[in-house]
């Protein structure tokens, strides 16, 4: 299928700017672009709360929001994880889709502001990410959260951080998590050779842009072939909780993400895999653009609610 008509205005718009691609501005004019991108709050969303705290965290105290839904607590509780190519985004650049993904869903949703390379490197986001679950399997229910009912979830980095934490927790032990939602994953920074990658080059992510956003991240070349950085890579992947990875056609990261599905489910874990046609990547945070950017997040909320019941 061809490029979505409303995906083609939203890159032709983009083009008519004349930015200058990732990998050639600076970290902070990346930073401030992203956060311009976001589209404004939905204040008339039916919650019951959004509270802004900090829990202990490895580097320091970790910036995380609540979302609480309407309904009888505790409540399931989904931590996410945001996008940004470990580089980028915070608690304000998804707060629409967590916002979303909690009246959907009926869960509480803990987004966590794990620090962001290149000031913290590989394993600084994913530490941050394993302290988040590992405190609220041990204190959920001060926060009229469910401990036994626990899931991760996130988009591009965010989505890798999610399955690396559940990778974690299986290596290292620690709380059982119900279920993981990967929206357009990472999986392996360097796969350039695949027809995603050769395909979609340049819309909206160019290929350059992932050999930047991974040059920040790692500390050095042997981080390539650990399974923490680039999941792909894992000897097995057997023992992890249920998936949902759900890719976008015109993505350049649309086959690491599919062949990471179809690596869990050779692996005999339980995985849906959801492709949808003509959107780029990113596009689930493009609420106010595309229709498909609902649709997915519905699709993640019925998924949880089912894995969560």
């Amino acid at each position: 299928m061809p490029l979505d008509p409303k995906a083609k205005t939203l890159l032709d718009n983009m083009a008519a700017m004349d930015a200058k691609p990732l990998w050639k501005t600076p970290i902070a004019e990346s930073r401030r672009m992203v956060i311009r991108m976001t589209p404004p709050v939905d204040t008339t969303l039916p919650l019951a709360a959004v509270t802004d705290r900090t829990l202990p965290g490895p580097g320091g105290q970790l910036p995380i929001r609540i979302y609480t839904p309407h309904g009888t607590a505790p409540h399931p509780v989904v931590l996410f994880f945001h996008g940004g190519g470990f580089v980028m985004g915070n608690l304000d650049t998804h707060d629409h889709i967590c916002r979303n993904l909690c009246v959907a869903s009926g869960c509480m949703i803990l987004s966590v502001d794990y620090r962001l390379a290149p000031e913290h490197r590989f394993p600084a986001a994913c530490d941050d990410c394993m302290a988040a679950v590992r405190w609220v399997a041990a204190n959920g229910s001060t926060l009229n959260a469910d401990p036994n009912r626990i899931a991760v979830a996130g988009d591009s980095a965010g989505a890798n951080l999610s399955t690396v934490t559940a990778l974690r927790i299986r290596d290292e032990g620690g709380p059982a998590l119900g279920g993981q939602v990967l929206l357009y994953p990472v999986t392996d920074h360097h796969s350039p050779g695949t027809a995603s990658m050769r395909e979609n080059d340049g819309l909206f992510l160019n290929v350059r842009d992932m050999v930047w956003f991974s040059s920040l991240y790692r500390r050095d070349d042997a981080d390539i072939d650990n399974p923490y950085v680039h999941p792909l890579r894992a000897a097995r992947l057997s023992g992890l909780p249920p998936a949902l990875v759900i890719t976008a056609e015109c993505d350049p990261l649309r086959d690491e993400g599919e062949a990471y599905a179809d690596r869990l489910k050779a692996d005999g874990v339980s995985c849906t895999l959801k492709r949808y046609p003509g959107m780029v990547h990113a596009f689930a945070g493009f609420i106010n653009v595309f229709p498909q950017a609902k649709q997915a997040i519905g699709e993640a909320a019925t998924w949880l609610k089912e894995r969560l019941a």
